[in-house]
């Protein structure tokens, strides 16, 4: 037993960072979808301690950042990046597959109940970009801008189950994130874009929806993918 532990030890010492970061973004992804929970409080516990802890506790083992800092290009990129999505998320809120799959855990527009509803929704996203944008590709820029594209795919499964067309576009969503991250070497854009998008869109269809979707949802309905 000694002499297997060992073994082990001694090849997992010999891997390269990169090699470390896909090792290790492969198990903590299994570990997470056998473990994933229903319930937003203990999928807040589930997502820090897996997709916010494992990469931090790995990043700072290793003397890496995995894209937490902060820089002016990233703050620039960051308003870029929301302004380029918010169209997005407020068209997606009038779609009738959207309206009726959010809010994922219920929630009221109250103060009360919505602030800390969405502080959890913010924490969500944090740990979310941590994995995907701050592990599996900031974190591996050294092997440039192929870094980009390790996780769509991994992205799209983890959103298999959501409406067809938020499924459809999450692998490009992927790309578009972890470029932006990329080139601003620094998890903060994709944090703001998607944390505050996921609490903009349960707002929002906590709401009537802010113009007619009919003329959208007319041009839409020849698209394979149900709106």
């Amino acid at each position: 037993m000694r002499t297997w532990t060992r073994r082990l030890s001694t090849r997992l010492s010999a891997l390269t960072w990169v090699q470390t970061s896909l090792l290790a973004g492969a198990v903590l992804t299994l570990c997470w979808m056998y473990t994933v929970p229903q319930e937003l409080d203990e999928r807040v516990l589930v997502d820090g301690v897996l997709l916010l802890g494992g990469p931090l506790v790995l990043g700072l083992t290793h003397g890496e950042r995995i894209g937490w800092r902060v820089n002016r290009r990233a703050l620039r990129n960051t308003v870029l990046l929301a302004l380029f999505v918010l169209p997005f998320y407020l068209v997606g809120s009038t779609l009738p597959t959207i309206r009726a799959f959010y809010p994922m855990w219920e929630t009221t527009a109250a103060p009360s109940v919505f602030v800390p509803h969405a502080l959890k929704l913010f924490f969500l996203a944090l740990a979310a970009e941590t994995y995907y944008r701050g592990l599996l590709c900031v974190g591996v820029r050294s092997i440039g801008m192929k870094a980009v594209f390790i996780s769509p795919l991994l992205y799209m499964v983890h959103h298999f189950g959501k409406p067809p067309i938020e499924f459809v576009l999450s692998g490009p969503t992927d790309v578009l994130f972890g470029a932006v991250d990329y080139k601003s070497n620094s998890i903060l854009p994709s944090v703001v874009a998607h944390g505050a998008g996921l609490v903009l869109l349960d707002w929002l269809v906590l709401h009537e929806p802010l113009f007619d979707p009919t003329l959208l949802i007319s041009i839409l309905e020849h698209s394979p993918v149900p709106v």
